[in-house]
């Protein structure tokens, strides 16, 4: 069996409930994040529920399109992302094999392209 451990995020951001300053989603505090390192990073509903799972080679971009977009598993779910967990990881393979492990483990809700369960 396959041990894996997982690591302390790097970065907690949480949702504001009344931001005094530029926000997305109420989330002010974007510039905590790497611009340019890779990584993964888990959406938290407000009841600690992992909602989802997603790696990026540049995390800071990948993670405000999901709140951007209109092709984002999130789209419709932006609203009951709470706080964000930011892991650096440079290395692509170990991200892939994280995600899978999360999803899966962890029973993120809106990755369904990537669960093992029903």
């Amino acid at each position: 069996m396959i041990q894996i451990t997982m690591p302390s995020p790097d970065v907690t951001i949480t949702k504001q409930d009344n931001p005094q300053m530029s926000h997305i989603y109420g989330f002010t505090d974007f510039h905590l994040i790497a611009r340019d390192k890779g990584g993964f990073f888990m959406f938290y509903n407000d009841r600690n529920e992992l909602l989802f799972v997603g790696k990026a080679r540049k995390l800071r971009p990948r993670i405000k399109k999901h709140f951007e977009d209109n092709v984002s598993e999130m789209k419709n779910h932006r609203e009951e992302v709470a706080t964000i967990e930011i892991y650096i990881n440079e290395d692509a393979v170990e991200r892939d094999i994280y995600e899978t492990y999360i999803v899966n483990k962890y029973r993120a809700k809106y990755n369904v392209d990537k669960a093992f369960f029903k």
